[in-house]
């Protein structure tokens, strides 16, 4: 176990911060074009990936009882991504403007690459923060959110999918044999409803009608119609087309990541609506040394559905009889996941070993397809 003295050495925070080469490999591959504009997803998908094979994994795990005040240069790295991130965001968009030496595919390539890096590192590092009580944390988990135009994953993150992971209720749970051609559309159908019925059943619980001012839908919708002006002031219409691109590329790695955490894991329907209690095996795991670095732990996720509220650097990560494991980090699974022939032949065979391991009572599946499968003999 690493100790919280060694956790706080601004040396061992170091790896999570590699993330900050893309802001200036997007820039590079703006003032440059041709192939220069490929640099953020070679980074991200392949660099990182190469890391992997080469590093293995990282079994090690933190105290988890070490404080805040030992986490400084972490929560430092994650905070400071927003404002950067803002500012390489909105300084492209007026960069292009002017950019008349790029050809309409280098300006998409670059687009792409800019969606790539708030997806990559910008969504997931609002996913941390927006685990925080800190407003301040939140706050800005909130800002990255808004620059990819996705601000309603804040509610269904939070008030839908960690506490109904594993079951029907929940979208962005896959269901076994299900492409993720046919579950994106889904999500991106389901989810924005989802959260917003949540926020109303959670207003109504405190006797207050969907339309209340604290109703965070109204703050989505001002930050994001703030991050549309500010883009169509800088850029005009090729701003605003510059801002919805990364926006969709940022959302669709988002959902491909979804799809990957959870494929085909279902949690025990104990009767009258209720379920089991999350646990460790609801989830796939991933120790993957360099990914990890880049994704903040998010491939240690069993942990993190786990215990929803501990910081990154403190998630721990299991072994096979505790977790389901991945056969690669994040990056290539969720490049097999665009292929899903590929992706049944990896994953199918293990999603059948998972249930013969943590469920051997269930004989009928045949229902998984709406993530409820039906109860053994025994009526369990």
């Amino acid at each position: 176990m690493i100790p919280s003295e060694k956790l706080a050495r601004v040396t061992a925070a170091m790896p999570f911060w590699l993330t900050y080469i893309l802001p200036p490999l997007t820039w590079l591959g703006a003032v440059r074009g041709g192939a220069w504009v490929l640099l953020p997803p070679l980074a991200t998908w392949y660099l990182f990936s190469a890391l992997d094979a080469a590093l293995g994994l990282n079994e090690q795990n933190a105290d988890p009882q070490t404080g805040d005040r030992d986490l400084f240069w972490y929560r430092l790295g994650v905070m400071l991504w927003a404002p950067v991130q803002f500012v390489a965001l909105f300084s492209l968009i007026w960069y292009m403007g002017h950019a008349d030496h790029l050809s309409a595919l280098e300006k998409f390539g670059v687009m792409f690459g800019t969606g790539v890096m708030t997806g990559s590192v910008g969504i997931v590092y609002s996913h941390e923060l927006l685990h925080q009580r800190n407003r301040l944390e939140r706050a800005l988990g909130d800002g990255l959110l808004a620059m990819v135009l996705y601000s309603h994953f804040r509610s269904e993150h939070l008030l839908v999918h960690h506490v109904w992971v594993g079951t029907p209720r929940d979208a962005v749970t896959a269901r076994y044999n299900e492409g993720f051609h046919r579950y994106y559309p889904r999500v991106l159908r389901d989810c924005p409803a989802s959260a917003f019925r949540a926020e109303r059943a959670l207003l109504a619980r405190r006797g207050l009608p969907w339309w209340h001012r604290r109703n965070p839908f109204w703050k989505y919708a001002a930050l994001q119609l703030a991050m549309l002006g500010l883009a169509g002031a800088l850029g005009g219409w090729p701003g605003l087309v510059f801002l919805a691109v990364q926006a969709g590329v940022a959302i669709w790695q988002l959902e491909l990541t979804n799809y990957v955490e959870h494929y085909a894991l279902t949690r025990r329907h104990l009767g009258d609506g209720k379920y089991e209690h999350v646990k460790p095996h609801h989830s796939w795991n991933s120790a993957h040394t360099a990914t990890n670095w880049l994704l903040i732990n998010l491939q240690r996720h069993s942990d993190h559905h786990h215990k929803p509220d501990r910081r990154f650097p403190l998630l721990q990560t299991y072994p096979d009889a505790t977790a389901p494991q991945l056969p690669y980090g994040y990056p290539i699974m969720t490049m097999a996941a665009m292929v899903p022939p590929l992706w049944r032949r990896i994953m199918n065979p293990r999603v059948r070993a998972w249930r013969r391991t943590w469920y051997p009572d269930i004989v009928d599946w045949s229902d998984d397809n709406r993530a409820c499968a039906r109860r053994s003999r025994t009526g369990r």
